[in-house]
Formats: C-alpha cells, sequence, structure tokens
C-alpha cells in the first residue's frame, strides 16, 4: 500500500440536479447551498457538470455567475462542457464576463467528445462529430486569449474596414485556468499539447488487457506531464482527478454507501438518476470501451486506505469527490464534511 502524503487541494464534482417534487429551482438553489458551505469547509474547487434535457445542470457558466455572488475564494469549475455543441465565440463571452464577476475563479473544463448525440437539436454539421469539436475548441481558445476573431470586411459590422475585432469583456488570466476533460490518454496528451489544464475523472477509455483502472488512470497523468515537459519547457499544471470517495461515519451511511458501489456497478452510468430525470439506453456495461472508476467505501479508515493505494488518486494533485447524482443537499453536505474532516487530512490536505 502506498503511504506517502502530500500537499494537495480538494474539490467536489456535482451534476447540481433535482427530482420532479422540488423542480429545478429548488435544485438551483442547493446547488449555491452547496458551494456556500464547501467554501467554509475549506475546499478549494467546485465541478459542475453539464447535461443538456434532463434534470440536470445544462448551464454551468450563468449559473457560477450566481455562486460567485455568494462565496468569495472557491474555485468554481465545469467538468465538463462538450465543445461540439457550443458556440466558440459566445461561449468565449460568456467565459469572460464570468470570470470578471468572479474575480478570476473561473476554471473551465472543456471536452472534444460526447456520448449524446444532439445533432438534430444543436444542428448537424459537415464534418465529423470529433473534427467539429476540435475546431470549435481551437477557435474558442483563441478568442479567450485575446486574439482576433475577425476582420471588418464590409460596411454594416460597427467598425471600419480592416478592423480587427476581439471578444470583449476580455480576462485575462482565463486562458491559463482552461482545463480539458480527459477520458483517454490520448486525449490527455493532446490537451498538454495545447497548453491546457488536465481533469480526468470516473469513466476512461483505452486500457490495456488486464491493467486496472488505477493503473491506467496513473499513466494517464504521466503521459500528460512527460508531454508538457517535452512541449513547454516547464512543469504541468496541477491535475485534478475526480473519483467516489464516500467515507461512512455510521452504519446507516455506510449501507447506502455500499448500495451506491453497487449500483453503479450493475447500472454503470445509469446509476444514481434523480426522481424524473431521463430513463438511460446505457446498460450496466458502458459503452465504447468506456470502464468505471472504483467507489471506494466503509468507514474512514478504509476509505483512506483506499484512496492511499490507488495509484491514480496517488498522482493527483487535486482529489475532486464525485458526487452521486440522486444525492439530495443534506446527503451531500454530510459526505463533503465527512471527506474533509475524516480523511482528507490523511492524504495531505489542509483547509
Amino acid at each position: 500500500m502506498t503511504t506517502t502524503v502530500q500537499t494537495r487541494t480538494l474539490g467536489f464534482n456535482t451534476r447540481v440536479s433535482w427530482s420532479d417534487s422540488e423542480g429545478p429551482a429548488q435544485g438551483l438553489r442547493d446547488g449555491i447551498a452547496l458551494f456556500r458551505a464547501a467554501e467554509e469547509l475549506g475546499y478549494q474547487a467546485g465541478w459542475a457538470y453539464q447535461r443538456h434535457f434532463d434534470h440536470y445542470l445544462s448551464s454551468p457558466v450563468p449559473f457560477f455567475a450566481a455562486v460567485g455572488q455568494h462565496t468569495s475564494r472557491i474555485r468554481l469549475g465545469s467538468a465538463v462542457i462538450p465543445m461540439r455543441y457550443q458556440d466558440p465565440i459566445l461561449l468565449a463571452e460568456a467565459a469572460g464576463t464570468t470570470d470578471l464577476l468572479v474575480d478570476g475563479r473561473l476554471d473551465l473544463a472543456l471536452a472534444t467528445g460526447s456520448t449524446a448525440l444532439w445533432d438534430p437539436v444543436f444542428g448537424a454539421v459537415s464534418s465529423d462529430p470529433r473534427t467539429e469539436a476540435r475546431a470549435r475548441l481551437a477557435r474558442f481558445l483563441a478568442a479567450v486569449a485575446g486574439e482576433p476573431v475577425h476582420t471588418v470586411d464590409g460596411p454594416g459590422q460597427g467598425a471600419p474596414v480592416g478592423t480587427q475585432v476581439r471578444v470583449t469583456p476580455h480576462s485575462p488570466g482565463l486562458r491559463g485556468r482552461l482545463r480539458r476533460g480527459a477520458a483517454s490518454l490520448d486525449s490527455a496528451v493532446d490537451a498538454a499539447r495545447i497548453g491546457l489544464g488536465l481533469i480526468t475523472g470516473t469513466v476512461l477509455h483505452g486500457l490495456e488487457p488486464g491493467e486496472t483502472f488505477p493503473e491506467y488512470q496513473a499513466r494517464v497523468i504521466e503521459a500528460y506531464r512527460e508531454t508538457w515537459r517535452a512541449e513547454h519547457r516547464t512543469e504541468p499544471p496541477p491535475v485534478a482527478v475526480a473519483a467516489s470517495i464516500l467515507p461512512g461515519t455510521t452504519a446507516e451511511l455506510r449501507a447506502a454507501y455500499a448500495a451506491y458501489d453497487h449500483e453503479r456497478r450493475t447500472q454503470g452510468m445509469a446509476a444514481s438518476r434523480p426522481k424524473g430525470a431521463l430513463e438511460p439506453v446505457i446498460g450496466g456495461t458502458p459503452p465504447n470501451g468506456n470502464v468505471i472508476s472504483p467507489v471506494h467505501h466503509g468507514d474512514p479508515e478504509q476509505v483512506t486506505e483506499a484512496v492511499l493505494a490507488d495509484p491514480g488518486l496517488a498522482a493527483a494533485d487535486e482529489i475532486v469527490l464525485f458526487l452521486p447524482p440522486a444525492f439530495g443537499l443534506d446527503a451531500n453536505l454530510r459526505l463533503i464534511t465527512d471527506l474533509a474532516q475524516q480523511v482528507a487530512p490523511a492524504l495531505g490536505w489542509s483547509p
């Protein structure tokens, strides 16, 4: 078992979900309350997942603008925004505005893959989905960096012909806080090459035969860091890893977390849905060679030992607690509190 500890930062990842009975307005308010409580506990980062057309947060950037008015220190991150269905210029404008409103605490994580095919809704494209997503990501990165996005070439465009226009408002530090949500070694290497930070999480693909999820995750992180050093001749930015870490401080909680583990192992990516959420078509076996991370649960001592023995988490600079999507505010508050007080200090973390 690995027993070496290091100074870490601590985050959490929420889908900002709601059930039919409480509705979206209450779900959004509960999401803000969760970020406020996490900041009071000393969490350095809070991440929110984007999911369209369901009982989850669909537009994280304005949500972060609201959270920023109720917090002052905690970083606000998206994990992740799929670029395939984003207008890169509009997203750059929204991100710049929000980052300035929250005093430079926005950490957007972006992705070029998507498991949901919404072309009929967002509009079909001439290229294949991944090529389109990469093109939109490149345009977004240029816009956020303050590069010209257009040269006025005719009348009626609001400026003299030949004027180069840039996205406003521009937040100078935002480009350096952007990350790639990577589910494979290739994606992590590509993130390093184009100068994006890395967050990796609970679903990966590309494992070698016989390789465990934690072993592959550690290999992904090392490949990212090696590529960054080779490409940029500097030390890579901190790597965040999302994981299911559920310390049960009572017998009742241990039973609930064990049930969640069973649900995740048997239902896969369809596990833990709030009441009223769409019925998934994904079964217990994840598609496209995806593998789901283990759930570390038990009493706090058992969970601490499991996390210390996990090579993927050992390689992380920031551990991000993945909150089960069906958990309500009270359950989430209990979980982030128990992790911060019962487990995280033994991992090298302090508020």
